[in-house]
């Protein structure tokens, strides 16, 4: 009896140990005309998965299969501006009528979250944000920003719920 009450009290503290605060959900754009979203963006800045730590001149490009779902093309140089090419082509799954949430598929079965939380009005610049808020990018049409620019998304990460201390811009030519 007493081995059993152990267990119990080795799993519930295991158990307890994995769970985590629930997270705000973070709010998506109301729809994203997919045909406009195609194409190429900059990763202006990040809160980097281990592999983007080094990341330079980093661009994420997209193009919508027949089947719906979404080629993906990561490129960046590793270290340096000059530094070796890395690419990823994970494949996105839109999840919902909306167009903005996504599941970003690097290795099956696993579907990373990858929700569009702001794109402008052009089509010009967007967030992409995660539930967890461990990661986030800024991304935009263009290579550079105008600091006044950068700065509103910045702001716009922070509202989220984002610590925005850990952003890393990402170099661009």
């Amino acid at each position: 009896m007493r081995a059993i009450s152990l267990n119990t009290l080795l799993l519930s503290l295991l158990l307890a140990s994995c769970a985590s605060v629930p997270k705000t959900p973070i709010p998506t754009v109301s729809q994203i005309d997919l045909p406009r979203f195609m194409g190429d963006w900059y990763v202006i800045a990040s809160i980097p998965t281990f592999l983007e730590k080094e990341a330079y001149g980093a661009v994420e490009s997209y193009k919508l299969n027949a089947d719906g779902t979404i080629a993906t093309t990561f490129t960046f140089h590793k270290g340096s501006l000059d530094g070796p090419v890395k690419t990823m082509k994970p494949r996105g799954f839109v999840r919902d009528s909306t167009n903005a949430v996504w599941g970003m598929q690097f290795v099956w079965p696993v579907k990373a979250e990858y929700l569009i939380a702001y794109v402008s009005q052009g089509y010009t610049e967007t967030i992409i944000a995660r539930t967890a808020r461990d990661y986030v990018w800024i991304m935009a049409r263009t290579p550079t920003l105008p600091a006044s620019e950068y700065q509103r998304l910045v702001d716009k990460v922070a509202a989220l719920g984002y610590d925005t201390s850990k952003l890393r811009v990402v170099p661009q030519r």
